[in-house]
């Protein structure tokens, strides 16, 4: 009888118990990745819910307390802008026509109160269950019910093109700085955040002005959107308006006056 180690039939594999099979060794790497997931969830959360908004409604009200922060530092700003103008003026050994000069500067710099006839355009959001009114018209996305950055800025390049001595939007006094900003659908201007609906003022000739916003393509553009979905528009004329000075800062960090 044969030994069994010379048996043609039977092969020895000394080596075998030492190899590690392929779909082992996925399914080890399977099982630490998933173990990495859990553990770097557990830390992330700390205990608590992930999927909370909680979140999001603690740097909502951020912004908003911050905003009303600069509101009021804008105020306080102003009110010693005032101070220091009337001290100065008591006894600045400048000559009337000097005076005069500053003070035509100053006015169209948008430093400084500004009274005249106005006109207002008041931009506000359609309805989020809003449909197609017209027919042809496809049915709304979301982006299609909501006010834009560039709505607002085609309303006040078509003022300024109509001749607008001074605007305001919302409560605030634009100047050649002044930068109109939305994210999303609210709107960030000059350090303090305003939602919808939004009001645009202008002092100026009322006909020319109201001219120059029905002769903007921009503005014919959304109307469609005005007429299709229900988005808000409102011209008024409101008569003698005095608009606010701008009360921030006019320090220029990039450009530099031409000497």
């Amino acid at each position: 009888m044969s030994n069994s180690a010379d048996s043609p039939g039977i092969q020895s594999s000394p080596d075998r118990k030492s190899r590690w099979r392929p779909v082992r060794l996925l399914t080890i790497a399977v099982f630490a990745l998933a173990g990495l997931i859990f553990f770097t969830s557990f830390n992330t959360a700390k205990g608590t819910n992930i999927r909370t908004d909680a979140s999001l409604l603690r740097l909502s009200d951020l912004i908003q307390e911050r905003s009303h922060r600069n509101g009021e530092l804008d105020e306080s700003n102003s009110a010693l802008r005032e101070d220091v103008e009337s001290l100065a003026e008591r006894d600045d050994g400048s000559t009337k026509a000097e005076d005069a000069k500053l003070a035509a500067l100053e006015e169209n710099a948008g430093t400084k109160k500004l009274r005249g006839q106005a006109v207002s355009v008041t931009l506000n959001d359609a309805s989020p269950n809003a449909t197609a009114k017209l027919p042809g018209y496809p049915e709304p996305q979301p982006n299609d019910l909501v006010i834009h950055q560039q709505d607002l800025q085609a309303v006040v390049n078509a003022l300024w093109q109509g001749g607008a001595k001074g605007i305001k939007v919302m409560d605030q006094r634009l100047i050649s700085t002044s930068a109109v900003r939305c994210v999303g659908n609210t709107l960030i201007l000059q350090g303090r955040v305003y939602s919808p609906p939004y009001k645009v003022t202008a002092v100026g000739d009322p006909e020319k002005l109201q001219a120059a916003l029905a002769a903007s393509p921009e503005i014919q553009n959304y109307m469609l959107y005005v007429n299709a979905y229900g988005l808000g528009w409102k011209v008024e004329e409101d008569g003698s308006v005095t608009l606010p000075g701008y009360s921030g800062t006019v320090d220029l960090h990039y450009a530099k006056p031409v000497e």
